[in-house]
């Protein structure tokens, strides 16, 4: 009885590890390739957060803002701010640096961090000629961002940039809009 107990289980766990390999390897692969050209000079100053994938570091955030300026270093100086879960709410800042380890080959792969020496990726994946919208993503689908130099953002340009999304893979039905102040 044993015997065939511990072969049930045996076959059941064989399945149940092939259908995941099978659900991993069914899994669309992303395009998360970089815009050739960066001019961060241009890319600098404040970007409106039209919309993000949902993650814990931004949850409850509406308002919010990236501002980018040189350091004396070289680096750049990252400053997010957002309001607590309403426009009139809270306001909460994270101060960070970026830094672009290849600036001759890869420009628009920049390196983040927020907390001592620990960087994660920021790669401009699509932006505007004149600089005025961009995509932002890393090396996973988890992390997505559409930035705008206005806090509004015309809804025919927002849904050309979502089939730009899909084309690479994205699942643009986890992209949450996000609340910002009309100036």
């Amino acid at each position: 009885m044993s015997k065939i107990l511990n072969v049930s289980l045996l076959t059941l766990g064989f399945i149940i590890v092939s259908s995941l390999i099978s659900c991993k390897a069914q899994k669309p692969m992303i395009d998360n390739t970089v815009v050739k050209d960066l001019d961060i000079q241009q890319y600098l100053g404040t970007w409106y957060e039209i919309a993000r994938f949902d993650h814990g570091f931004e949850r409850g955030l509406v308002g919010v803002t990236a501002t980018y300026s040189l350091r004396r270093d070289g680096k750049i100086k990252v400053v997010n701010s957002g309001y607590r879960d309403s426009l009139d709410g809270k306001l909460s800042k994270a101060v960070g640096k970026a830094k672009i380890p290849d600036p001759l080959n890869e420009p628009a792969k920049l390196k983040v961090s927020f907390f001592l020496f620990f960087y994660g990726d920021y790669f401009v994946m699509e932006l505007d000629e004149e600089y005025q919208w961009a995509i932002v993503g890393s090396t996973t689908d988890k992390y997505l961002w559409i930035l705008s130099r206005t806090p509004v953002m015309k809804q025919e340009l927002y849904s050309q940039l979502l089939d730009k999304l899909k084309e690479r893979g994205y699942d643009v039905s986890r992209l949450i809009k996000v609340k910002q102040k009309e100036s």
